[in-house]
């Protein structure tokens, strides 16, 4: 009797001292009003530097790169944040140590001939600095990523935002994260210019890649969640214009927040690179490889939409045997990705692959008849998997949108970008417009871990 009266009173104080834990935890994590959660408002998919994409010289030096450096990039959020806004660094493809010296946000200010969108001067009167558990400083073992302490900091939708961060020592070797599809000018400057009002310095370089910075979330309602899309080039915005924002899914979310009110509670996190493929790393590790990383471990992830697979088919060989084995092997993958995602109550949309066919072969490699034989029989499968069991919830289909009436084995010539693969900013509003926007109401309340 005296030990269940002891061990019941020890158990009911580890109880409360994990309670308190966990109050204190919430606390840290948690910014007032406590009735929001964390959403991504904005996303890149993190990538190994190729040596053509590291930043150029001097930036790059013996053995180092951002030596003593100033990085500022802008980006562009999609949902909007009342309170407090945080940001991870990524240190995901680094074979060294990244040591962040000092990082700040801003709203960005467009100096002259500049759009917002890769602008290099700052708002100064939002400025504010960043903290990593309290410290000004963090450095992020390989492999590894930073989140920010809350930013008391709110953020309308559709904003720009000034990002700077500064390595007093820079990251040794060549091995370092970045997202170099950005289509957004970013600058570098030598010292620490984190709050300056814009980059004077002689030392002043500017770039078209983000490095380091893969995610800002948003302390939203509860109500917000988001889609991620899983993709290659035509989502990251290939044939798009540089400081434009005129990707298919910028252009997507514009279109919902002008004019469908129950859905401006959601955010659209864009995870595609150029070159991916779902059964092979390329540019940045397949999509198989990255689910857990670019999906399942983001926060409130609503729905989630696979647009992959082109690049698959056009790096296999174009023979029947070669084309049989990807298309065999391409459905199991899906289904893969589906088990998994759906593992967690996100529905997946399925997008059909957009057509490659090119009169001229040397312009477009991808375009021969084996290989639009397996696109056709790949959009079929993802067509008629649509409700069935370990199926897509929903069909996107890219392909009917796009693709030219008089021969559909090729992109209507006023929304080709010039290669017979990428859309142009007006093709990529017609995916926008198609985008069947009834599906986020419908699987508003997720699906059965079980299908």
């Amino acid at each position: 009797m005296l030990f269940s009266k002891i061990s019941n009173s020890l158990l009911a104080s580890v109880c409360l001292a994990s309670a308190l834990v966990t109050r204190q935890e919430r606390s840290y994590n948690a910014p007032s009003p406590k009735d929001g959660h964390w959403v991504d408002t904005w996303v890149s998919m993190p990538q190994l530097t190729e040596p053509a994409n590291l930043p150029p010289a001097p930036y790059n030096g013996s053995n180092s790169v951002f030596p003593d450096t100033t990085i500022r990039q802008t980006i562009k959020t999609t949902i909007g944040a009342s309170s407090h806004i945080r940001l991870r660094i990524s240190n995901a493809f680094g074979l060294t140590e990244l040591p962040i010296t000092t990082a700040s946000i801003a709203l960005a200010r467009a100096e002259a001939g500049q759009n917002k969108t890769g602008a290099s001067g700052i708002d100064v009167s939002t400025f504010q600095s960043i903290t990593f558990s309290s410290n000004a400083s963090i450095t992020i073992p390989p492999g590894a990523l930073a989140v920010s302490d809350p930013i008391p900091m709110s953020v309308q939708s559709n904003q720009i935002l000034s990002i700077s961060l500064y390595l007093a020592s820079g990251q040794q070797g060549f091995a370092i994260t970045s997202h170099p599809g950005s289509r957004t000018t970013s600058w570098l400057s030598f010292g620490d210019h984190t709050s300056a009002s814009n980059f004077t310095d002689a030392s002043t370089q500017s770039t078209a890649h983000w490095y380091l910075i893969s995610a800002l979330e948003a302390w939203s309602p509860r109500n917000s969640k988001s889609l991620v899309i899983v993709g290659d080039s035509i989502t990251d915005g290939r044939g798009s214009t540089t400081n434009g924002n005129d990707r298919w899914p910028d252009q997507l979310f514009s279109r919902i927040q002008s004019g469908f009110a129950n859905l401006k509670s959601i955010a659209i996190s864009n995870q595609a690179a150029g070159g991916n493929r779902i059964l092979a790393d390329g540019l940045g590790p397949s999509a198989l490889s990255r689910i857990e990383r670019d999906v399942l471990a983001h926060p409130n992830v609503g729905y989630a939409l696979i647009f992959e697979g082109v690049n698959d088919i056009g790096t296999a060989a174009s023979t029947s045997e070669a084309q049989d084995a990807v298309y065999n092997r391409l459905v199991q993958g899906y289904r893969q990705i589906l088990s998994r995602i759906h593992a967690d109550g996100i529905p997946v949309f399925g997008a059909t692959i957009t057509p490659f066919g090119c009169l001229n072969s040397t312009l477009q490699a991808y375009s021969t008849p084996e290989r639009e034989v397996t696109r056709s029989r790949i959009n079929e499968f993802i067509r008629s998997s649509v409700g069935k069991q370990g199926g897509f919830e929903a069909l996107v289909d890219f392909d009917r949108i796009v693709r030219d009436p008089t021969n559909e084995t090729r992109l209507r010539p006023d929304l080709d970008s010039g290669d017979c693969l990428h859309l142009n900013p007006k093709g990529y509003k017609a995916m926008a417009e198609g985008f069947p926007v009834e599906v986020f109401a419908r699987f508003r309340d997720g699906v059965s871990g079980f299908v």
